[in-house]
């Protein structure tokens, strides 16, 4: 039998580890965004993100490659941090 917390325990690991790896190849703009064409902050710039995932798993639209649900799973957790930054 599986042991359901040792499994959650390596989906949030491996959660963790894909969200530092993208945010790094993204110039950490979650956290420090460059403001080109945005000037939000980062908690209204990633409710932006959020709201473009929902719209797309919605429409069921989805890019090739892409997994629409763990992004909406990271960008919850970016969400739940920037939170936790702002208190």
């Amino acid at each position: 039998m599986v042991d359901w917390r040792l499994t959650i325990k390596q989906v949030c690991n491996e959660m963790a580890d894909f969200l530092i790896r993208k945010n790094e190849s993204y110039g950490n703009s979650v956290f420090e965004p460059i403001g080109i064409f945005s000037n939000g902050n980062p908690l209204n710039n990633l409710n932006v993100r959020i709201d473009d995932k929902l719209n797309r798993l919605m429409q069921g639209n989805e890019y090739v490659g892409d997994d629409n649900i763990k992004d909406l799973c990271g960008y919850l957790i970016l969400y739940m941090v920037l939170l936790e930054e702002t208190q």
